[in-house]
């Protein structure tokens, strides 16, 4: 243990020999390995030579000796540091080598991605200033596994109002989002005895993956309606995973009367539902549909979450839970051993001073205007082409029935530097019951680079 105050630096000598030399040669190896990158500041030599228990001089001697070869640079008053052009480029594979040569796509158009750039800085800041100054000192520890009850407070009237979900703080648990929200529930149903769940098919891989790690899914089907219930009901299963408010990725809302029978067929199996409110904020040609958690609360988990509102980077999420779930489900939240009090707390203060609605309302207008924008282009350019899964989200369907394959389609996007998902990457069951289709994504890239990535997708779709 030292007093140095500079950067610390690992460094192995060998016990025979002179120490400068060993010295030398050690940071030698890191540079060439890529340990040591370009433009990394070392430390002094006061500080080196305290961490490594050599002398100042032997250290200011091996630097002096680098510096000469060109290893390092010393410039007054930015200290000792890496020089460039020093590390060694690793011999590639073939299989690496092709890898690297493929470049990447230059416009991002795929699904699931919020526009960055919308990132609401200054309300977060705010928010964050004020947790610091005012937080109490419990904040800091490990606290309620089901979350800070400021947010959960503020959430339950929140959900509320937004989303006609019905429950008590008490009931609600604050994840890190979605995917942590429903492998906490895989974990939970396993121990009540659930065997099979059923997933709407087409859906989210990563989603699907993460529930057969614990259970057996049973790919449910999809039509105009939505999740088909006489499906759900010969798969045998004991939980339902659905998106009612926008099924990912078709896109369609569930109707009325399927949302009915899905409710009947919760009651009468006593099974579980868990609702995805995926993109349930962003809806553009008519009034948001409350969620069907409204209609059962203690039949249906609703789970949601800031990725696709705020972005990505703030890793939160939340579980409305019925109350025969509520000791189970917090129990497996403890053994997560995850809480995000602060940023809980920077979200509650967002929420209750209406930053949040104000956000949300300005990146409404900006997704409306992508989603309208692609709309017109496609109609524009590429009249035979189908656009589905409009009314809400951030993505939409293009269907190419006169295309030759799905991969063509694919490949004649890349062909144009863009990057998209095809339909068939998220069908378990038979992909041929839908035309070529590609999963676009509107909310990528940014604004200034988003007609051009259109009129690349264009383009390169015309080709075929």
């Amino acid at each position: 243990m030292t007093d140095a105050l500079g950067p610390e630096l690992l460094l192995e000598l060998p016990g025979w020999g002179s120490r400068g030399r060993a010295l030398e040669e050690s940071l030698r190896a890191a540079i060439r390995g890529g340990r040591l990158v370009a433009g990394t500041r070392l430390p002094s030599s006061r500080d080196l030579a305290a961490q490594l228990g050599l002398s100042r001089g032997t250290v200011t001697q091996a630097y002096e000796q680098l510096v000469a070869e060109g290893w390092l640079t010393a410039r007054q008053g930015s200290g000792t540091r890496v020089a460039a052009g020093t590390a060694e480029t690793p011999a590639r594979s073939g299989a690496s080598e092709g890898l690297a040569e493929a470049a990447a796509p230059r416009y991002d158009l795929r699904p699931g991605r919020p526009d960055a750039y919308a990132f609401p800085r200054e309300a977060w800041a705010r928010a964050m200033r004020h947790v610091l100054r005012e937080a109490p000192t419990e904040a800091f520890g490990f606290g309620d596994p089901r979350g800070r009850i400021e947010l959960r407070t503020v959430l339950a009237s929140y959900l509320g109002r937004t989303r006609g979900v019905r429950v008590d703080p008490a009931n609600l648990v604050v994840c890190s989002g979605y995917t942590q929200a429903l492998g906490l529930l895989a974990e939970v149903f396993t121990e009540l005895g659930v065997r099979t769940a059923g997933m709407e098919d087409p859906a989210m891989g990563d989603h699907v993956r993460l529930l057969a790690g614990r259970l057996r899914v049973a790919a449910v089907p999809v039509d105009a309606a939505g999740l088909r219930v006489d499906a759900l009901r010969a798969s045998g299963a004991e939980v339902a995973v659905c998106t009612p408010a926008h099924q990912f990725p078709l896109g369609m809302s569930m109707a009325p009367e399927r949302r009915s029978e899905l409710l009947e067929w919760a009651d009468d199996s006593l099974g579980w539902i868990v609702e995805d409110d995926y993109d349930g904020e962003f809806r553009y040609d008519r009034h948001p549909i409350a969620a069907l958690q409204s209609r059962r609360p203690s039949r249906i988990v609703y789970a949601g979450s800031t990725s696709k509102t705020i972005g990505p980077a703030v890793r939160l999420g939340w579980i409305a839970c019925p109350p025969l779930l509520l000791e189970p489900l917090a129990e497996a939240k403890r053994r997560a051993h995850e809480s995000r009090h602060l940023d809980q707390l920077a979200l509650a203060r967002m929420i209750e001073l209406g930053d949040y609605d104000r956000h949300l309302r300005t990146v409404r207008r900006g997704y409306r205007w992508r989603r309208d924008t692609l709309v017109a282009a496609v109609r524009s350019g590429l009249p035979d082409v189908r656009v589905r899964g409009i009314d809400a989200g951030l993505h939409a369907v293009l269907e190419l029935p006169s295309a030759p394959s799905e991969r063509a389609v694919v490949e004649a996007a890349r062909a144009a530097s863009v990057d998209v998902h095809p339909l068939g990457e998220y069908v378990r069951g038979d992909r041929d019951r839908y035309p070529p289709s590609l999963v676009v994504g509107y909310a990528t890239p940014p604004a200034h680079a988003y007609p051009a990535a259109l009129d690349a997708l264009i383009r390169g779709l015309r080709r075929l």
